[in-house]
């Protein structure tokens, strides 16, 4: 009976191996609640736009509005050139931040979320602050004049 219980292990433990550390490391994540496999799949969907910097100042400079606006940033993924952020401690919506280096001068931003207004309103915060628009008055949606009216009633 022991011998059957340890080839069943024996097996179990043999399959996981089998499988490949990144499967159960990625489990683990996602139920930690750090995984960022939803937000590099959702790179096909992702808002994008380039900027005239090379990647080290747009890096910098997307790091500094992202401590501006307290958004979280729980993994940094240099190599990937990855961002993931919450958009605050409390509002653990997740956001993927990719750089893609166009060439010296140039790199692309992407973000990315399973959440599309997460995504959009991260997007519309970054892309401002990296083309020097640094008002950001008007409301959320960007509906409505500086007296809270609507088509200027």
């Amino acid at each position: 009976m022991m011998k059957k219980l340890l080839l069943v292990i024996g097996y179990w433990l043999l399959v996981i191996a089998a499988a490949g550390c990144a499967t159960v490391t990625e489990g683990a994540k996602c139920v930690a609640g750090v995984s960022t496999k939803a937000l590099e799949d959702g790179r096909k969907t992702a808002i994008k736009k380039t900027f005239n910097f090379d990647y080290i100042t747009c890096d910098t400079k997307v790091r500094e509005v992202l401590k501006s606006t307290g958004a979280y940033i729980y993994a940094d993924k240099k190599a990937q050139k990855l961002i993931a952020i919450y958009m605050s401690e409390f509002e653990t919506t997740p956001v993927g931040i990719f750089f893609t280096e166009v060439d010296p001068l140039n790199t692309q931003v992407e973000l990315s979320s399973p959440s599309t207004e997460a995504k959009e309103i991260e997007s519309k915060k970054i892309f401002n602050f990296l083309e020097g628009k640094t008002d950001n008055k008007e409301d959320e949606k960007g509906q409505g004049d500086d007296k809270g009216l609507f088509g200027g009633e």
